[in-house]
Parts: C-alpha cells; structure tokens; sequence
C-alpha cells in the first residue's frame, strides 16, 4: 500500500495514540513502525495472538514494566574488540529478567491452549550461560558482586582491611595529638582516592603532611597525615588491581554473550513484541474494539464501526453499518452536508488498514473484511500552487499514477471525485471511473453530491446507493446510512446553522426554485421513511436482545433446577442401595423404593416437543438405543408392552415406562459400546434379564469399583446373570475379579464361559 493513502486515512495519528500505550521507548518505536500486511495467513496469525494474549492477560494480570533500549548496546556488543560495562550489563539483566519473569507466567497457563502466543514466547533458546553468569556476577544495583571471581574477592577483602586499620590510625592520632579541634568533621574521608583529614584552613601550618585539595568555601582543607602515605600508597596499587579484575570479568560475561548473541537478540525482540502487543490489547479496551475476520473471499461486512479516532477523542460517537451484497462492487454514498459521508468513507479505510496490521478497531462482533492488497483513496483538496496544479488535475493524476495496480485486491475510495469541474463532465467522468473500476473487480467506495452520479447509483448493476440520515425535524445529521436510497444535499439548511444571513439563503431558495431541479421534498420523504425504518429496526434489535437474555435466563435456571432435581434422585437412590447393603431393607423393598424414585423422576420431568417424529411401534424393541426427546438423552429400550404401547428405557441409569410418541430415532447414529458402558438384552441362554459389563482398559481398583457399582446397579433391576468382559492379556484383571466375585454376597456362582462366547476372556456370573 501507498503512504499517502495512510496518510489521508491518519493511519500515522492512531500509531502515535498506539505509541502512548507502550511501557518502554523501543516499543512505542516498533509501535509507530507498524505497517498492514498483505499476507491473510499472518493477518489471522496475529489476530489469534490477539485474542489469545487478551486471554492470558486477564487470567495471569501480567505487568510488563519499562525496560530500556538495547540497540546501542547491540551495535557497540558488534562493534569488535568491544567489552562491556557494568551499566550494559544491568540493562541486559533487566531484560533477561522481564523475559524470564513472562515465560514463566505464561507457562503456568500451558494447558488453555495459547499455542500461537506459546510459540512467539518460547520460540527461541534461553540464553542460560549468559544469563546464569550475570545473575552471578551482578547485584541488584547492577555491580560487580565480590565473589565474582576469588581474585577480585581477595583485592577487595585487603582494601576493606586497609579501610579498617586506616579508621583506626587516624582516630589514635587524633586522640593522641589533641588535635580534634583542628577538624572541620570528626571523621575521615577520601580524596583522589586517598584517605585524607578534613582540616580547617587555620590549622594547615600545624601538622606535618600533604594537602590535596581545599573545599569549595575554602574552610577545609584535606590533609593527608604522613602516617597515611605509605598505606595510600599501596591502596592506589590494590584500586589499581581491582580495576583490573573487574575488566576480566566484564570480559568474560562479554564473551559467554556474543556466545549466545542470537538468544540474547531474541530475548529482547520478544520483549518488544510483547510490548507492542500489550499496547494493542490496551488500545482496544480503550474504546471497546476488536480484531476482525480478515477473509480471502468475502464482502466487506461492518457492524457498529466507529472511527477510531473519534471513538478515542469522544466519549458517544455513532457507528455505521457499512454492507456490500455479493453482487455489488461499488458503494454510492450520497447525502446532506457535514452528514457523516467522508468520516464513513475514511472509516471504511482506516478500519481495513488497522485490521490488516493487527490492530484493534471498533466495531461490533460478526464483522469482517475481504484482503485488499492496494487502498487507494482520493480525498480533500490536493491542489499545489507550487506545482501549478489544481484540485480537478490532481486527482487525476493520482488515477492515472495508480491505474496500473488496480486489480480484484483494490479498494478505492473516492471522496467527491470530480467535484473541481463542470458537475455534469465532473459527474460523467466519475461514472466512467467506476465503471472501469468494477470492470476491473476492485471495490468502490464513493461519496458525491451529483445527481447524475446518485442516478447511477440506483439504476446501474453492481453499484449500491447509500444515504447518510438526518432528523427530518431539525435538520441534524443523524451519523447512519440507509441503503438502496439516496439523499438530498441540504446545504441551504447546513449554511443556515452556520450563520450565513438570511437575506442570501432566501435568494438562494428563489434561484433554485427556478431552475427547477429542487427534489428537496421527494428525497426528504425518503429521509423520513428511511428513519423511521432505522428507528423500527433498532427497536426491533433492542426487543430480540431483551428476549434472548430472558431466554438465557430461564435455560440457566431450567438447567440449575434440573441439575437439583438429578442430583436429588441420585442421592435418594444411593440411600436406598446403601440400606439394602447393610441388610436395613430387603430386596423386595429396596426394587419398590427404586421405582417409586423413576416414578417421580418421571412425573417432575419436561413434557416432550411435539414436533418431533416418533418412533413407529415396530421400530422398538429391546436391546435398541433411541432417544427420549423430553430429556434429549439417549437410552437403551429394557422391555416393550405391546398392549400400552409403553417401552422401559434405560437412561443413565434410571429405567422408566415411556409412551412410543416421546422416543426419537438417533438420527444415523450407529450405538457404540465403550468401555465400562454397560448393555442390556435376553440372553439366548439363560433366564431373565441379562447385563454386561466391559472392564477392560481400566486399572484393577477402578475396575473393581465400577463392577461393584455396576452389580449394585444390576440387583435394583432384577437382572439374574451377568456377563464380565475382562479380557484375556496376563490374567491379571481376570483373578482380581474373580476374587472379588468370591466375596460378594448377592453371587450365587460364576465360571469362565465358553470359547464360543469368549472363553477366559470372560466371566458369566448367576446372582441370588
């Protein structure tokens, strides 16, 4: 894309604003260097590390905090030869720090699924010698540590002892001379790195040493005693060697850095991507926007765009909608003055370009946008005394300039084209370029006060008419486009509101009302009617709005008093199993009790959707999942009474008669088994009600504990044989199970059953 077409559209305006948000200097840089990309791969990249940083960002409550920049220390760290300083090296560890402290924040949160900001963060190796030789050899005020390395620890250490015998000289002296009155202040203190007294000026001539150097009030003088002068001496040579194992080991953290440059180089562009992304994620909160759908294949689609610099200056701005039907190329939007018409034209712009640079705009959720590749756009006055060139000749050179790039990825906008010339030529011209426009399968976006070109707009194909609204009362612009209408220009009522006399605008009104082409009144009808229709429309969204959150409201609590109702049944029908096991009731009573809860489960729940195509008779039999459509849940049919039409269903657990009108086929879904899933039927060989249960897969105590469950289960239905797949592998499973069956009271007996249906690959069990 062109930089003046930014430039029209103030792209630069809301990166200067998106400076603002960043933390650091380098990212407000990288945030004024942000360009669209022409890639929709990167362009939906960028919107899910978006959408997925935001995530993150509200779980984690991350802070980034400001950092400096580090591109001076890169291109000194470059430079050859080159040895870093103690300040380099704190300014790299607040860095490294940064970085560290974020990946960890985020790999606390590894399981949500942020893949694409997971892989923008730890992309990149640690850099873990440099960063483990700075965090030791560094402090948090960014010097060198003692034990950076023994020979600077022992330098140090008799520097420290010098300082201490020093203390102690110079106190004995004074003590033993008499001489604290001769001091400005009662202790030592060091000039030109040498340990010196602070003397008054009247007491210089008194002792014997040397003066270094007088304060600035000239009062004091600093006196080095002659006591002192060997011991200055030799701390000179000891300061001497500490600057020198100081350079070894700012040599050595130099040198394990340029070993991991590139680490360290990705250490720091991470943190400035980060920055930068943040002040997205801030930007968007400031006026409520999003990153939209940026698709190959679509039409430009917005719902509640706002411009996004008037959505940041002002706290109320009005959106558009702005639509183009698939069969249309060219939008025509026409209207009064100071309606709205270029702010919606620039808002189209601005937006396309903020989203293809993975910015935030706002608007509405479902909006989206095709890729194009060129924005061109013509707009205000470009006319250049300098140059010798008018308004009209300008922007036909602009076309004529970008007519060789325009192709089906264009979108061109047009801001009263034509309007420095004669209207009719002016309006001719601009219709010729449209045409030629859609020809070419770019998308237009135009705003125009000629007739001519509003007539266009209605009776041509491809092109879709727009008009910007006003109060029919007050003549005030109402800032919404109505479509597949035009509009009056109104500059009679607009020049009125802004103070030109009266006695022009009457003769005015006379001039046009003779040259007979004042349509005020038909398209002021059409404003009306248009507005009412908006008003009926945002009446209309209100009403569905008030509806769907009252109908969120009764499934949330529909949903919660199901859930009580469940969870009711549930613990009753454990009570009841729990008694019968420890032999309170008997069996009988136990099964009673049982049916009594499926009775009452039965009468509370829902009453079936009557729109729903029943089962025929003949299509239920035992053994056949269906779906009992007041639950919308899947069972499995127990037993059928062919006199009642009734089948008892198996649903999770609760069985219940069911009328053949409430059971639905399950639509083509063949009935699966899985493991632990238990199934009911007849079996050929054995008398009554057989169940079966597979076990494997599981562990042998969850096995256990499901097959205790399930022959619990299988005693409250009356079931008298049981079928355990446990499968062949070691046996293991298999004596578990049988170890358990030994202990359990209800087993009448069991054995392995034959090779026809499983062998040692399952058990068959006979209850009481």
């Amino acid at each position: 894309m062109e930089s003046k077409s930014f430039q029209l559209l103030e792209f630069h305006k809301v990166l200067n604003i998106l400076s603002g948000f960043a933390m650091s200097e380098p990212g407000a840089h990288a945030c004024r260097s942000i360009t669209a990309s022409d890639d929709i791969e990167a362009i939906k990249r960028n919107n899910l590390l978006y959408n997925q940083a935001s995530e993150w960002l509200e779980s984690s409550g991350f802070k980034l905090g400001s950092f400096i920049s580090l591109d001076g220390f890169f291109n000194y760290l470059d430079s050859g030869n080159a040895v870093l300083d103690q300040d380099g090296l704190f300014a790299l560890k607040t860095v490294l720090d940064k970085v560290s402290v974020l990946r960890e924040s985020l790999d606390k949160y590894e399981d949500c699924g942020w893949d694409v900001l997971g892989a923008t963060i730890f992309s990149f190796d640690w850099p873990q010698k440099a960063a483990s030789g700075i965090e030791r050899c560094l402090d948090q005020e960014g010097r060198l540590k003692d034990d950076s390395s023994p020979d600077l620890y022992a330098v140090r250490q008799e520097i420290r002892n010098i300082h201490q015998r020093c203390t102690k000289r110079v106190k004995d002296f004074v003590l033993k001379e008499g001489i604290g009155n001769f001091l400005q202040e009662d202790f030592m203190t060091i000039s030109s790195d040498r340990y010196v007294l602070p003397l008054k000026v009247n007491y210089k001539n008194r002792l014997s040493g040397i003066i270094h150097d007088y304060s600035q009030t000239g009062e004091t003088c600093y006196f080095e005693p002659m006591f002192l002068v060997e011991t200055n001496n030799r701390l000179q040579e000891l300061k001497r060697e500490e600057r020198e194992e100081e350079y070894k080991v700012l040599k050595y953290l130099t040198d394990l850095i340029l070993q991991e440059r590139e680490a360290v180089q990705a250490c720091y562009d991470c943190l400035v991507a980060m920055d930068v992304l943040l002040a997205k994620i801030r930007l968007g909160k400031e006026y409520d926007g999003r990153v939209i759908d940026v698709m190959g294949d679509t039409n430009p689609h917005l719902i509640g765009a706002r411009h996004p610099l008037l959505a940041l200056q002002e706290d109320r701005v009005e959106s558009v909608d702005v639509e183009l039907l698939s069969e249309h190329k060219a939008l025509i939007v026409s209207g009064g003055n100071a309606g709205g018409k270029t702010v919606c034209l620039k808002t189209i712009g601005l937006t396309a370009v903020m989203a293809y640079s993975g910015l935030p705009v706002p608007v509405e959720p479902g909006s989206r946008l095709p890729l194009w590749k060129n924005i061109f756009v013509v707009m205000g006055d470009e006319q250049s005394l300098e140059e010798n060139v008018s308004t009209f000749t300008a922007q036909i050179h602009y076309l004529k300039d970008s007519w060789k790039d325009v192709n089906a990825d264009t979108l061109y906008i047009l801001d009263e084209f034509g309007a420095g010339t004669d209207p009719s030529q002016g309006a001719a011209l601009a219709q010729g370029v449209i045409d030629e426009l859609m020809k070419q399968d770019a998308t237009v976006i135009a705003a125009t006060h000629f007739p001519a070109l509003k007539a266009y707009a209605m009776a041509t194909k491809g092109a879709r008419a727009a008009s910007v609204l006003f109060d029919p009362s007050t003549k005030k612009p109402l800032y919404k486009l109505a479509y597949d209408q035009v509009g009056a220009s109104i500059a009679l009522e607009v020049a009125r509101d802004n103070g030109l006399p009266e006695a022009i605008l009457n003769r005015a009104e006379k001039y046009l009302l003779l040259d007979g082409s004042d349509t005020s009144a038909i398209l002021d009808r059409l404003n009306s009617l248009a507005v009412d229709r908006e008003r009926e429309v945002e009446q209309a969204k209100r009403e569905r709005n008030r509806l769907e959150k009252q109908l969120a409201g009764l499934e949330a609590k529909f949903q919660k008093e199901r859930q009580k109702l469940l969870d009711d049944i549930q613990a009753k029908a454990q009570g009841i199993v729990k008694q019968w096991k420890a032999d309170k009731i008997s069996r009988k009573q136990a099964q009673k009790e049982m049916a009594g809860l499926r009775e009452q489960l039965a009468v509370k729940g829902p009453q079936p959707r009557a729109a729903s195509k029943a089962f025929s008779w003949e299509d239920i039999q035992p053994g056949v999942q269906i779906r009992y459509e007041a639950w919308d849940k899947v069972g499995t049919v127990l037993e059928c009474n062919d006199r009642k039409k009734q089948a008892k269903v198996d649903i999770n657990g609760v069985a219940m008669w069911v009328k053949a009108e409430h059971l639905a086929p399950l639509q083509g879904k063949a009935p699966q088994l899985t493991p632990g899933k238990s199934v009911y039927n007849e079996s050929k060989e054995h008398t009554g009600l057989t169940m079966n249960i597979d076990l494997r897969g599981h562990r042998a105590d969850e096995a256990l504990s499901r097959l205790e469950r399930f022959i619990d289960d299988a005693l409250m239905r009356g079931a008298s044989n049981l079928e355990i797949v446990h499968g062949r592998g070691t046996g293991a499973l298999r004596r578990e199970v049988h170890d358990f069956l030994k202990t359990y009271p209800a087993v009448k007996k069991f054995a392995l059953a034959n090779e026809e249906r499983g062998g040692d690959g399952m058990t068959e069990v006979t209850l009481k």
